[in-house]
């Protein structure tokens, strides 16, 4: 494989609670139970799932840990049609002005004023990986990716570089579809 290359994964729609959300739908002093550890260090996908409730329809999604400082629920575009929102795309935690939803747990409801996002697709680097690569935080790049009859060029891929990542490309359901994702595809990255 050639240096240039990057794992690429998809990720479904999910749900980061607040502390303080979490508790408001599932009880006082609740803890997230880890299902599986996900590719990015300390992240993991929980047992634990909430209902998205939208103005046309409502979702299952799950839930991501550990928790975070403020909630948000990341959908594909498709995935937003089907809940009646419009969801921005933004890079993870950058919230404002997007719009809202309900989410329902089995102890309460919370009403997110806002915080429904489509994630910017972006790659993870460690300070070392980005070095190989001569990337920086936040440089926009583009990802050739080959797959069987679906190749294609993804356009506006950010980069994020933390010594907290492991290397690895994140795009959504609707995208890698438009790839035929079947696992495990690898991208060239293209400055």
């Amino acid at each position: 494989m050639s240096e240039n290359k990057v794992l690429v994964e998809v990720s479904a729609r999910h749900v980061h609670l607040s502390q303080e959300h979490l508790e408001a739908l599932f009880g006082e002093g609740y803890q997230l139970t880890v299902k599986k550890m996900l590719s990015q260090p300390g992240q993991f996908a929980c047992e634990e799932k909430v209902t998205v409730v939208g103005p046309r329809g409502e979702s299952k999604m799950s839930i991501l840990g550990p928790v975070r400082k403020e909630s948000q629920v990341e959908v594909s575009l498709t995935d937003a049609r089907g809940l009646g929102v419009k969801a921005l795309v933004r890079e993870s935690g950058d919230l404002e002005g997007t719009e809202g939803c309900k989410l329902v747990g089995p102890k309460g409801e919370v009403v997110l004023e806002k915080g429904v996002i489509a994630a910017k697709r972006h790659i993870h680097f460690t300070p070392e990986d980005a070095e190989k690569f001569g990337i920086k935080d936040k440089d926009i790049v583009s990802v050739k990716v080959d797959t069987d009859g679906r190749s294609l060029v993804f356009g506006d891929v950010v980069c994020r570089v933390s010594p907290s990542y492991a290397l690895a490309m994140h795009v959504d359901t609707d995208e890698g579809n438009a790839m035929g994702y079947a696992g495990p595809v690898y991208g060239e990255v293209i400055k």
